[in-house]
């Protein structure tokens, strides 16, 4: 089998030791990608190798709507042999090694190394360059080790993950956005959805506008295997906004200039201010309002420092980043349409 995007990225394609076991429906694989043997990625999994490498070894396993990435430059995202990695998780830009489980929702972050034999379960944040030691079970936010792995719990604990593989989604509706827009071909767009000028929406998002509509600014970039749903009063995201991988947000507004990190969790009603930078695993509470010129995190988010002109640039790079990001699939997505036959 072969991902259902399959694309090269400045000339590299992804390299498969042997075809993939199963590739699920909205799977995309890009670039500087190398996969060993008998992978098997769920629906909506992302694997991109956009100026760094992506390298699995044999037996991964990677579930619906989880996110391999790497940090442009300076980290890659390299994996060992049988790896299991959970749904909506985030692995990025870090090295995991041999037979570690990585469950459901968690988030493990740039620099970080997890030894052989590590569980990292469900929900928890791995803070940049943390170092998690081998046959351990790690936990929280930040991640920390909290117990030594019993016998067989690893095995066990892989095994009901693959299990529980999601059946998937319906279709999305299909969609005629400007020409400057850049929607993947893996997202689902659905309902009252307005994309204008220079936005990008990347692989397996999922954008349902309910009850009310979603507006994405601007410039702004929804990454990939972000979640918005609107089922009230609607969701808006301002232009020159960054909501990086695996988001999930509903009714609300993010405003102008902001960037919600990895992974984070926006409840119903969050209004995040202009000027705003919202740390990886962040959770909300309902109704809450981030104050612009702030650095927010935690469970539930707090003020923690004021925003120094470092990590505003550090924001206008990313925005100016992912636009050429979009530029670059659009062109390469367009590019293979025009290939495939009666297209």
């Amino acid at each position: 089998m072969t991902p259902d995007l399959l694309l090269p990225f400045a000339g590299t394609a992804p390299d498969f030791a042997t075809p993939p076991l199963w590739c699920g429906r909205g799977s995309t694989v890009i670039g500087r990608t190398t996969l060993g043997a008998e992978a098997w990625l769920g629906d909506e999994a992302v694997i991109r190798g956009d100026g760094h490498d992506v390298i699995a070894g044999d037996r991964l396993w990677l579930g619906a709507r989880a996110t391999l990435h790497i940090a442009q430059d300076m980290y890659p995202c390299i994996l060992g042999d049988r790896v299991t990695v959970g749904r909506d998780a985030c692995v990025h830009a870090c090295t995991v090694g041999d037979d570690c489980v990585i469950e459901d929702d968690v988030v493990v972050l740039d620099g970080t190394v997890i030894e052989d034999g590590v569980l990292v379960e469900a929900g928890s944040t791995v803070f940049p360059r943390s170092v998690l030691p081998a046959g351990f079970v790690c936990a929280g936010s930040p991640a920390v080790p909290v117990r030594r792995l019993a016998p067989s719990e690893l095995a066990a604990r892989a095994s009901r993950l693959r299990e529980a593989a999601s059946p998937p989604p319906p279709p999305g509706d299909a969609r005629d956005d400007p020409a400057s827009v850049f929607v993947a071909r893996t997202a689902r767009l659905r309902g009252a959805v307005r994309l204008e000028a220079g936005a990008s929406v990347f692989f397996g998002c999922d954008l349902a506008a309910g009850a009310g509509p979603i507006a994405v600014g601007a410039n702004a970039n929804v990454q990939d295997n972000c979640a918005l749903h609107a089922a009230g009063a609607g969701l808006e995201i301002a232009r020159d906004t960054t909501l990086g991988h695996n988001v999930r947000t509903a009714d609300g507004r993010i405003g102008p200039r902001s960037l919600v990190g990895i992974g984070s969790r926006l409840a119903p009603g969050t209004v995040v201010e202009e000027d705003v930078l919202v740390a990886a695993g962040t959770v909300t509470q309902p109704g809450q309002r981030l104050e612009t010129g702030w650095l927010w995190g935690g469970r539930p988010a707090r003020a923690l420092a004021r925003l120094d002109e470092g990590k505003r640039e550090m924001m206008r790079r990313i925005v100016q980043q992912y636009a050429g990001y979009g530029r670059a699939y659009r062109k390469a997505q367009d590019s293979l349409a025009k290939a495939r036959p009666g297209s």
